[in-house]
């Protein structure tokens, strides 16, 4: 088959990596890929897998885009183009019309967040082919804008395979040693875009608390403020600052290698207000990581407390400290939880499933019947 994938998105993050990964496995799989990115784009070199001729620069700001879905349009007749798949909110209603234009080329859709989609969106869309939901509290949110044979669930995916077989104990070393991390440290760490509901801030009251149990504990926030001003950066530095901290705290603004911070940490915490799947919880059980998240959506959808990880309340960073000091005392109960997570991971949440399971989506719109 032959499919386009549009994302609008500017930087790289968990929706991005699926975007990626989806196109990296149906290429493997035989499939012709092409995908429409946005010119400033910061993250084109992850499809260095695909041809230059199969990416289209197109300019997706706002979601009535009348050019852009022109463009695209164009795009599909010039390349026979069987299915579109756009992955970003704004990018819905011009992938749609693109399709309407083109007349051939079948539309889906991928949803990667929680926030509802507009009851507009149910006419506007009303070519979709299919609604492909990251995961179940998705799955719900759409089936009241789509019909229940629109929509269908797909979850996240990672190559666990490739992630097990790692040498854990060289990458925990090769990250401590590149960042200046004692190698007895304990190291605690979350990954996320910097933003409110990611809880970030929670993150480090918790610290602060955990500090006091384990003195030589270090912690890392690896994420971006991709804010206009980067105000959220700065309270949260000064929140480090507050407490005397700073030189107990690593920032990055990304990890390319998260299988090696994974294999650094001791304790991956999530402590997000909400999450729609949780692809940075996923990448941590993948690696045999300890975990401990807050009780989102998504982390209840990954993770069994006590067996897999630890659940904590959304917003209480008392309780997210109680659990990761628990995690830090306890080195049997961290091997423990982490293989436990590595094993569900693998059995729930492969790349390969979600690989063909959208691979099978796209054969059924595409058949007579479909």
């Amino acid at each position: 088959m032959r499919i386009l994938h549009i994302s609008s998105a500017k930087t790289f993050g968990g929706g991005e990596k699926h975007f990626v990964d989806l196109c990296r496995g149906l290429s493997a799989r035989g499939h012709e890929v092409f995908a429409a990115l946005r010119p400033t784009n910061e993250w084109q070199k992850q499809l260095d897998f695909l041809p230059p001729e199969n990416i289209l620069h197109v300019s997706l700001r706002n979601s009535f885009g009348v050019l852009s879905a022109t463009r695209i349009a164009e795009f599909i007749r010039d390349h026979d183009i069987e299915i579109v798949h756009a992955h970003v909110a704004r990018d819905y209603i011009p992938a749609s019309l693109a399709c309407r234009i083109a007349k051939n080329a079948r539309f889906v859709l991928t949803r990667h967040v929680l926030f509802p989609l507009k009851s507009v969106h149910r006419f506007t869309l009303n070519n979709l082919s299919k609604a492909v939901a990251v995961s179940k509290p998705v799955e719900a949110n759409l089936q009241n804008i789509f019909s229940k044979e629109k929509v269908v669930l797909v979850s996240n995916g990672i190559d666990v395979e490739a992630l097990k077989n790692l040498n854990r104990e060289n990458l925990r070393e090769a990250f401590r040693y590149a960042h200046n991390i004692p190698f007895d440290a304990l190291l605690i760490g979350t990954v996320g875009e910097l933003k409110i509901l990611k809880g970030q801030r929670d993150f480090i009251l918790a610290a602060q608390i955990v500090a006091r149990k384990f003195p030589d504990a270090r912690f890392i926030i690896v994420g971006k403020d991709n804010s206009f001003k980067q105000d959220f950066r700065r309270e949260l530095k000064r929140l480090v600052k507050i407490f005397r901290m700073e030189d107990r705290f690593l920032w990055l603004d990304w990890a390319e290698d998260t299988a090696s911070l994974s294999a650094a940490l001791d304790v991956f915490v999530s402590a997000s207000h909400t999450e729609s799947f949780g692809l940075a919880i996923l990448e941590a059980m993948a690696v045999g990581g300890a975990i401990v998240a807050t009780g989102t959506e998504g982390a209840n959808e990954l993770l069994q407390t006590g067996v897999s990880g630890k659940l904590v309340p959304v917003k209480e960073p008392i309780r997210l400290a109680e659990a990761i000091i628990d995690l830090l005392g306890d080195e049997k109960m961290r091997l423990n939880l982490g293989k436990n997570a590595q094993t569900r991971a693998g059995e729930k949440f492969g790349l390969e499933k979600m690989i063909a399971e959208t691979e099978k989506v796209y054969r059924e719109i595409s058949s007579p019947n479909g």
